[in-house]
C-alpha cells in the first residue's frame, strides 16, 4: 500500500476522476462567471498569477520534498547515468523543439499568431508538473529533480536563442516574413526561480532539516504520508484556476480552442511514446524510461505564457496559444501516467532490465 493510498484513499484511487471534474468546474465556473477571469487577473505581479503560482509551488512541493538529495551524486556517476543525460537533452533541445515547431506548421500554417505561441511552448522544457506526473507513474524521483533542474540552467541560456532562431529566422524562410522575439534572459530566469527555485529548496531544507531533527523513518513514515497527498489538493486547485481563466473562451471558441489542441495533443503523445521507446530500447529501468519520457514530453508552460504576454501582449492570440498549452497537456499527462503504469505492467514486470 502506497502512502497516498494511506493518508487519501479516495482521491488517490479515483485521481483521474477529481482531475476531470476539477477541469469541468474550473471550465463552468470561468462561463458562468466571466469576470472571475479580470479577479483573478488583478492578482497578479507582472505576468505571474499568484494563485497559480501558490497552487503549482505548493503542488511540486511534496514531490521535491521526497527527493534524495543526500544520495543525487551517487546516482548521477552510477551505471546509465550518461545515457539518461545524453538522451534527455538530445530529446529536449534537438527533436522536442524541433516537433513542436514542425507540428505547428503542418497544424497552424495559416494561422501564424497562434503557431507563434505553440512554438514557444515547444521551446519551454518542463520544470513544474511534470514533478506531480512523474510521481504519480512511480517514476525516479531523483532523476526526475535532476533533469528538471538541468532543464533550468538550459533555459536560462538558450531559451532566447532557440525562440529567436525558429520563429524569427526559421519562419521567416518559410513564410517569407519575419516575426522579431526579443526575450529577456531575466524573464526566463524568474520563472525558473519562481516555479522551480522556491519548491526546490523548500524541499530540499525540508529533508535535511528534519532528516536530522527527527530521523529517516520518522520523515518516511510520518511527515511524508501527511505532506505528501497535500501535493494532490494543489494540483486541483491549479486546474480549477487555470480553467476558469478561460472558460468562457473554451466554451464561446471551440473552434480555435480545437485547432490549437491538435498539435499540442499530437506533440504530448508523440513525445511521450517516443521517448519511452527510446529509455527502453537502452535498457533502462522502469523508474528512469519514465522520468525520461515525462520530462521530454511535458512543457513549461508558465515560461511559455510569461514570455507570450510580455512579447506579443495580454490580448494577443500568441498568449491564447499558450494558455490552451496547459489545459490541453493537464488531461493528456494524467492519461499517460495511466499508460507508463500499463507500460510497465506489459514490459517489465517479468522482465528485469539491468541498466
Amino acid at each position: 500500500m502506497t502512502e497516498q493510498k494511506v493518508g487519501l484513499p479516495i482521491l488517490s484511487k479515483f485521481l483521474t476522476l477529481w482531475i476531470f471534474l476539477a477541469m469541468i468546474i474550473g471550465v463552468g465556473l470561468g462561463y458562468i462567471f466571466p469576470s472571475i477571469a479580470d479577479m483573478l487577473g488583478q492578482l497578479s505581479i507582472g505576468t505571474t498569477s499568484i494563485p497559480i503560482a501558490i497552487g503549482l509551488i505548493w503542488m511540486m512541493y511534496p514531490p521535491l520534498a521526497k527527493v534524495r538529495y543526500e544520495e543525487l551524486r551517487k546516482i548521477v556517476t552510477a551505471r546509465g547515468s550518461k545515457i539518461m543525460l545524453t538522451e534527455s537533452l538530445i530529446l529536449n533541445y534537438l527533436l522536442g523543439p524541433l516537433l513542436m515547431f514542425v507540428l505547428a506548421w503542418i497544424f497552424l500554417a495559416e494561422y501564424p499568431e497562434f503557431r507563434n505561441g505553440i512554438i514557444l511552448v515547444g521551446l519551454a522544457r518542463c520544470i513544474a508538473m511534470v514533478i506531480v506526473w512523474n510521481d504519480l507513474a512511480d517514476g525516479d524521483r531523483e532523476w526526475a529533480a535532476i533533469l528538471v533542474a538541468l532543464n533550468s540552467v538550459f533555459q536560462i541560456a538558450f531559451y532566447s536563442i532557440y525562440a529567436y532562431f525558429y520563429i524569427t529566422l526559421v519562419s521567416s524562410w518559410i513564410a517569407g516574413t519575419s516575426t522579431v522575439v526579443e526575450i529577456s534572459l531575466v524573464e526566463v530566469a524568474a520563472s525558473v526561480l519562481i516555479y522551480l527555485g522556491i519548491p526546490f529548496f523548500g524541499g530540499m531544507i525540508t529533508r535535511f532539516y528534519f532528516l536530522k531533527k527527527k530521523g529517516r523513518e520518522w520523515y518516511d513514515k510520518v511527515l511524508m504520508p501527511k505532506l505528501g497527498p497535500t501535493s494532490l489538493f494543489a494540483l486541483l486547485f491549479t486546474i480549477i484556476v487555470m480553467f476558469s481563466l478561460k472558460g468562457e473562451y473554451i466554451v464561446t471558441l471551440p473552434v480555435d480552442v480545437a485547432r490549437i489542441a491538435m498539435p499540442l495533443l499530437s506533440y504530448f503523445v508523440i513525445m511521450f511514446l517516443l521517448s519511452f521507446l527510446v529509455g527502453y530500447r537502452s535498457g533502462l529501468d522502469y523508474s528512469r524510461v519514465t522520468s525520461l519520457a515525462f520530462t521530454a514530453a511535458s512543457n513549461n508552460f508558465e515560461l511559455a505564457i510569461a514570455v507570450a504576454v510580455s512579447v506579443f501582449g495580454l490580448a494577443s492570440k500568441e498568449a491564447f496559444a499558450t494558455v490552451i498549452g496547459p489545459l490541453i497537456e493537464v488531461p493528456v499527462m494524467i492519461s499517460l501516467v495511466n499508460v507508463a503504469l500499463w507500460f510497465r505492467k506489459r514490459l517489465y514486470e517479468k522482465i528485469k532490465i539491468v541498466a
